[in-house]
């Protein structure tokens, strides 16, 4: 848990309050549902190996991608609203999460100010993060949506630990597409692309950036 989202900010003598809080880490499998659209909120999940991806789905049967979930990032705020999740959650690998009982954590964070700070920021990370995803559907070209995805993934990886330049990106292109509002061969174009100007390499879900500042620049 040291490493993961929420312990960020806690004292050596809160941690363990924290840790204590945590029923379980549960195994989902890839394909998986953690949780799907409508189903009781009861718990906030954080991610703690393996990624996830949370979806909507449209009235008449049409999904969207809505969000890409990496190891140390929290699951299901989603369901804070009105008490049921707006959204599934989907393992796109085998993944493994800590479960926080909300209730709980209500509780903890009466008692302990940097647990409720920590808590706020989350949410305020997740407004964030939508509307910069509002910003790259609603004014991003193809080139610029892919090199955004691309850069924030690198970032969210950095600020965990992890390497920046190479990771495994678990989505498959289809994903990708339904997450930036574009189609299959749109997402498989744009990403040869940027391998023949020597941005990237790509061998099936790894990615290396070989040049970030180009990447910045697209």
């Amino acid at each position: 848990m040291r490493q993961l989202c929420m312990p960020q900010g806690l004292s050596a003598e809160e941690l363990p309050k924290l840790e204590t809080l945590i029923c379980s880490a549960r195994s989902v499998q890839r394909g998986e549902a953690l949780y799907r659209t409508g189903e009781r909120f009861d718990n906030i999940y954080a991610v703690r190996s393996g990624s996830m991806k949370t979806v909507m789905t449209h009235r008449d049967g049409r999904q969207q991608v809505t969000g890409l979930r990496l190891a140390g990032e929290a699951l299901g705020l989603d369901g804070i609203s009105n008490d049921r999740h707006a959204c599934s959650a989907l393992a796109l690998e085998d993944s493994t999460v800590c479960i926080v009982p909300y209730t709980a954590l209500k509780s903890l964070c009466r008692e302990i100010g940097s647990m409720q700070d920590r808590l706020h920021k989350l949410l305020g990370e997740q407004i964030v993060r939508e509307a910069g995803q509002m910003m790259v559907l609603g004014s991003l070209c193809a080139d610029e949506r892919v090199a955004a995805f691309l850069l924030d993934v690198s970032e969210r990886n950095a600020k965990r630990g992890y390497s920046s330049a190479e990771f495994n990106l678990r989505m498959t292109r289809e994903d990708m597409g339904s997450y930036l509002g574009m189609t299959l061969e749109t997402v498989s174009r744009t990403l040869s692309r940027f391998q023949k100007r020597g941005l990237i390499d790509t061998q099936g879900k790894h990615i290396r950036i070989i040049d970030l500042a180009g990447l910045h620049q697209v």
